[in-house]
């Protein structure tokens, strides 16, 4: 529960909250920032609401929900599909490299907060859940799941694992730069590594894409701000 506790701290520091309302299933959690959480169901607990999704419980304080709605969100858009590289190897890691080690270092050579080196893991694992030959059907490659057109503008190959990480990482750092200065800095940031920045520009913050929206829950799940070195080690 770990995940589920540091989740909850942060979100209260970037104000976000809940009323309690009657549990039905297939919903979202509408947060008073705008910002929605899909789930299967919940359930009030005293002052707070467990939302349930496949991957497990997540608890938030029950003050600052401000409603819920039926599973009525718009899918994301389709996208043009990238050339196939399925057929290309992707390299596996090197002897003594490991997911975890590559996101550390990754992080560290980007001077970035200590608190941030388990974001780029959970990230990592939520991306290709920490596989260096990981493929999308969209063509994006490796552990932090780039498309060929960006590795290429961040001058790394994407099929060598520690130049994917460190592309990730990068690609990360500048995002969370983007919205620096925003109480939602974290989750504009995440949305657009996922959905792209045009689309968290067009929609004015969170593009409401319940894939963008699983994908940011997900993240924010496994990443524990308290860390010092990558969670899970």
């Amino acid at each position: 529960m770990k995940g589920t506790v540091y989740l909850i701290i942060w979100l209260a520091c970037i104000g976000l909250a809940p009323a309690a309302v009657p549990a039905f299933a297939g919903e979202y959690a509408v947060l008073d920032n705008g910002f929605r959480i899909h789930a299967d169901r919940h359930e009030v607990t005293g002052q707070s609401i467990r939302l349930y999704d496949p991957t497990g419980t997540i608890e938030l304080p029950a003050a600052r929900i401000a409603r819920f709605e039926s599973d009525d969100a718009p899918a994301a858009p389709p996208q043009a599909q990238a050339n196939p590289v399925e057929a290309q190897p992707v390299a596996p890691p090197a002897a003594g490299e490991n997911p975890f080690e590559l996101a550390h270092e990754a992080a560290a050579k980007l001077a970035l907060p200590a608190s941030f080196e388990s974001l780029v893991e959970s990230v990592m694992r939520a991306e290709s859940a920490l596989n260096p030959a990981a493929v999308s059907p969209k063509g994006a490659i490796g552990l932090m799941q780039l498309m060929p057109d960006t590795a290429r503008t961040l001058n790394v190959n994407p099929k060598v694992p520690r130049e994917n990480a460190d592309g990730g990482a990068r690609y990360l750092r500048d995002l969370l730069a983007r919205y620096e200065g925003r109480p939602d800095q974290v989750l504009l940031a995440l949305a657009a590594y996922n959905a792209g920045p045009e689309a968290v520009e067009k929609y004015h913050g969170v593009p409401p894409f319940r894939e963008t929206h699983d994908y940011i829950l997900r993240v924010l799940h496994g990443w524990n701000p308290a860390a010092k070195t990558p969670a899970n080690r």
